[in-house]
């Protein structure tokens, strides 16, 4: 094993670490600016820093269809998460929303089937009802485990539920759609500015400049998930490598764990036992998924 392996692979299990702080502070930085303006400040903060050390990557050398296709997945994906979280209730319904968006994992492997030919064990489709199981439980969390609770959770919000299930889908999506049309290109900075530009849009179609009300702590918290967000895109390139692969594609998998746990803590937020049973199945069910095409 080279002597570099070990530390390529911690700079890619960072990048773990900083994704999962990405729904406590979204929902943070969206009860100060609004759900469209936080997030429009995230991404223009994302860009300006991917831009200023990365450049931006020429367009017409990346093939048409990763950039068209992968590019609006990968802007529709940013735009729905961003916005569910912002528009939840209350910070409890942003977790559920943010659990939500864990599905990917699940949909990236179901999808590569069609997108990509992927081969895959029997046992993928209990991974992927494990998964479902999963969200349905932590939906269930509040309020009791009926049918009827369930659907009154979903109709109390449907806007936020619905942009968190697209942006599920639209990650697994985008996943595929790079893996066979990207050729080896990658326009992630130059989606994050077109990200940043139609959040920018949408808040002058519907808000005004003057319902930014800049403080410490919120610009702070901006600050950190522009940095957060670049940084980890490089480190994740890193990682996978000059890192263990193996390890880094399975701790990812973890992620939803640890994105609850972080969002509890920084939100001051104690779920219930169903809502962490929910987060359990949901990581197993996406392990089962890895592990029924791995190899094949």
């Amino acid at each position: 094993m080279p002597a570099h392996l070990p530390r390529a692979t911690l700079i890619g299990l960072s990048a773990i670490l900083l994704w999962s702080t990405t729904v406590g502070l979204m929902r943070s930085v969206s009860e100060a600016f609004g759900a469209t303006g936080g997030a429009a400040l995230i991404y223009t903060t994302t860009a300006i820093l991917l831009c200023l050390t990365r450049g931006l990557p020429d367009f017409r050398q990346m093939p048409t269809r990763y950039l068209w296709g992968g590019g609006l997945l990968f802007v529709g994906y940013e735009i729905c998460l961003a916005l569910a979280i912002g528009l939840a209730q209350d910070r409890a319904q942003s977790l559920e929303l943010g659990m939500i968006n864990y599905l990917w994992p699940c949909l990236t492997v179901v999808f590569a089937i069609p997108i990509n030919q992927q081969r895959f064990r029997v046992w993928l489709w209990p991974g992927l009802l494990l998964s479902l199981a999963g969200i349905v439980w932590v939906l269930q969390s509040r309020g009791g485990s009926s049918l009827s609770q369930l659907g009154h959770n979903l109709l109390s919000n449907p806007l936020a539920y619905g942009l968190a299930f697209i942006a599920a889908f639209a990650w697994g999506l985008y996943n595929n759609v790079t893996r066979r049309y990207a050729n080896g290109k990658s326009g992630v900075n130059l989606f994050f500015v077109v990200t940043a530009l139609a959040l920018w849009f949408k808040f002058a179609l519907t808000e005004q400049v003057s319902s930014l009300h800049f403080s410490l702590i919120p610009a702070l918290e901006v600050l950190f998930m522009g940095v957060s967000t670049a940084v980890a895109y490089s480190a994740w390139n890193h990682g996978i490598q000059h890192g263990n692969l193996t390890l880094l594609a399975t701790a990812s998998y973890f992620t939803p764990v640890l994105s609850a746990l972080l969002a509890s803590l920084w939100l001051g937020l104690t779920p219930s036992l169903t809502f962490w049973q929910g987060v359990l199945m949901i990581t197993l069910g996406s392990l089962i998924c890895w592990l029924a095409t791995r190899r094949l």
